[in-house]
């Protein structure tokens, strides 16, 4: 079962980086990606710890599925949230640039936080992000992008690190 799990978690972290550049359908990607985590995850429950190899392979694909698989979920919460009634009008391009990268880091940042037992790492990453994006979130739906691209972000990275916690635990 552990190989199941890591090859699960391997899963979650390449789906969205194979599924990202094709005309697949946008629900495709997350879909799969969550899927993947959820196999991981039930896979978890019936293992022992891992040691040595499968220990080292667990953390390696938690933080990589961690910062890859968390894209497709943020685009489907910004789809989700767009259809909105109460939304109102969006430009096309979000008011945030760089999120993209800055997600991919933050995703990291927080996992490799979780992994390896600081969960003060959290709160600085957390903290450096929002005084970073601090002056750009007057203009219009920024907030609204900030607040959702981050906690989409920090759910996913959490969610995955439980899995690796079930594995390494």
């Amino acid at each position: 079962m552990t190989t199941l799990a890591l090859v699960l978690l391997g899963l979650a972290a390449l789906c969205p980086v194979v599924l990202a550049g094709g005309r697949i359908r946008p629900w495709i990607s997350p879909t799969l990606t969550a899927l993947a985590l959820g196999g991981a995850a039930l896979a978890a429950t019936a293992t022992r710890p891992v040691t040595g190899f499968a220990l080292g392979a667990t953390l390696v694909l938690a933080v990589l599925a961690a910062a890859t698989g968390g894209a497709p979920l943020v685009r489907a919460a910004f789809r989700i949230a767009k259809r909105q009634e109460d939304a109102g009008p969006t430009p096309e391009k979000g008011p945030l640039y760089g999120g993209r990268i800055i997600g991919v880091l933050e995703r990291s940042a927080v996992a490799v936080a979780i992994l390896a037992g600081w969960p003060e790492g959290l709160a600085i990453v957390l903290a450096v992000k929002g005084l970073a994006r601090y002056p750009e979130l007057r203009e219009p739906h920024a907030s609204e992008q900030f607040i959702i691209g981050t906690f989409t972000s920090v759910l996913w990275s959490v969610a995955v690190c439980g899995v690796a916690k079930g594995l390494i635990t």
